[in-house]
């Protein structure tokens, strides 16, 4: 299966993502409709991987940013029936290398896929870093 990326984002199926958060992330289950589409609409950049063939929504990220400095990168995900193929790495790749930020300080939280964060030069925080967890919902 081929697969494309782009990072216009009037082309995000948003109900595919809304669906994917709502239901498969364990960090955004709690989210509103409401929430989701504000975090588009207010989003500094989103990329979407697509099965060629159909336009399918496959794969997805979102970043929020200062523009100049510092981004922020937030809710990757990709379906799964279409992990293994080099997607998350795309998605990762055109968010950060690709993209008007490449030399930004760059931040996340996540709780797995660390393996794929190292390759684009995430590592653990230093002691530098301070952390105010979300507030319980």
């Amino acid at each position: 299966m081929e697969y494309e990326f782009d990072d216009d984002p009037r082309r995000i199926d948003r109900d595919a993502v809304w669906q994917w958060l709502s239901t498969e992330a364990y960090w955004a289950r709690w989210r509103t409709r409401a929430d989701v589409e504000a975090q588009l609409d207010s989003a500094w950049r989103l990329v979407a991987a697509y099965r060629r063939d159909t336009g399918e929504l496959v794969g997805f990220a979102r970043a929020i940013s200062d523009g100049v400095a510092f981004g922020y990168l937030a809710d990757v995900f990709v379906v799964e029936g279409h992990r293994g193929h080099g997607i998350g790495r795309g998605l990762v790749s055109l968010m950060i290398d690709e993209g008007p930020g490449p030399h930004f300080r760059w931040t996340l939280f996540t709780s797995d896929a660390h393996g794929l964060y190292r390759k684009y030069g995430f590592v653990e925080p230093d002691r530098t870093a301070l952390v105010r967890p979300a507030a319980s919902v």
